[in-house]
């Protein structure tokens, strides 16, 4: 199993956990940013659904294949990590959007639904009613 000085010695910065965006520095809500990544939707109405819960499949894919690549190269590739992530997050974006729920709300409800879960001492284990 990976820790965190394997992921540090493996980092060729030797900074652990840290990510800062260059590119996109002004901090938002999820909310704010599901608005703002709908803008790029270019999928027909009759795609809804669909095309981004396919796309989330690939774009997890692809997080892994650098996670493997990670394992295979010992070598992390945290900016390759991090802009398939961006694209995972496009994507549960997008499909909340079609299913009309606001990114803010399900995030809020996952944490709710984990707590519960850690308060009953059931964070592991099977099956979605624990």
């Amino acid at each position: 199993m990976i820790n965190g000085q394997d992921i540090k010695d493996m980092d060729d910065n030797n900074v652990m956990w840290e990510y800062y965006s260059q590119s996109y520095s002004n901090k938002m809500s999820l909310n704010e940013y599901q608005s703002m990544a709908s803008k790029t939707a270019i999928y027909s109405l009759q795609h809804q659904i669909l095309y981004p819960a396919l796309g989330l499949a690939g774009e997890a894919g692809e997080v892994a294949n650098k996670v493997k690549k990670m394992i295979r190269d010992g070598k992390l590739d945290r900016s390759g990590i991090a802009a398939e992530l961006g694209d995972v997050l496009w994507y549960v974006a997008a499909l909340a959007r079609d299913l009309n729920i606001d990114l803010q709300d399900l995030a809020s409800q996952n944490l709710e639904k984990l707590y519960g879960r850690k308060e009953r001492g059931t964070l592991g284990g099977n099956g979605d009613n624990r």
